[in-house]
């Protein structure tokens, strides 16, 4: 890989890092294993950054590989994540400090989160960062139509875990 293409993959992924974070937070319980969450996503990123051809936003394609990366070696490894080294280009990456001083209330809702299904939570957390339908039933692989009907009965799940 070029030292451009190198140095442009490392640029988006700095901009983008948060979706990641996110991610990891969402299918992760402490900070270890959302550490090698993040560092696995990382790394499937790297190695599938040469094929990305730019149709979608880099945004777009990252919560696809990043999502797809987390689901499976979650229902893998049942929250024990094996991780593998960096490549020498990761560690270039200046990782920011995740903040996980939330309020109470997002605790609670990421508590909700995480006793959904896998699919249901990729469902929320696309919608919590305002992507569209389409955006979320092409990034999850659904029909726009499905993704619609599956967020409405995931929000009335939630209410029913946060209200019981």
């Amino acid at each position: 890989m070029t030292q451009e293409l190198e140095h442009k993959f490392v640029s988006e992924l700095e901009e983008n890092q948060n979706i990641v974070h996110k991610i990891c937070k969402i299918y992760t319980d402490d900070p270890e294993a959302h550490n090698d969450l993040f560092q696995e996503i990382t790394i499937q990123l790297w190695k599938a950054y040469p094929k990305f051809r730019g149709d979608a936003k880099f945004s777009t394609w990252m919560y696809r590989i990043a999502l797809n990366t987390a689901i499976t070696l979650y229902r893998k490894s049942k929250r024990q994540v094996k991780t593998q080294d960096f490549d020498t280009v990761l560690n270039k990456v200046k990782a920011k400090e995740y903040d996980d001083t939330e309020e109470k209330q997002l605790q609670l809702m990421y508590d909700a989160i995480k006793q959904l299904n896998d699919i249901e939570k990729a469902l929320v957390f696309l919608y919590l960062e305002d992507k569209n339908y389409k955006e979320i039933a092409d990034t999850i692989g659904i029909t726009e139509v499905n993704a619609r009907v599956k967020m409405n009965r995931i929000k009335t799940k939630l209410k029913n875990i946060l209200n019981p």
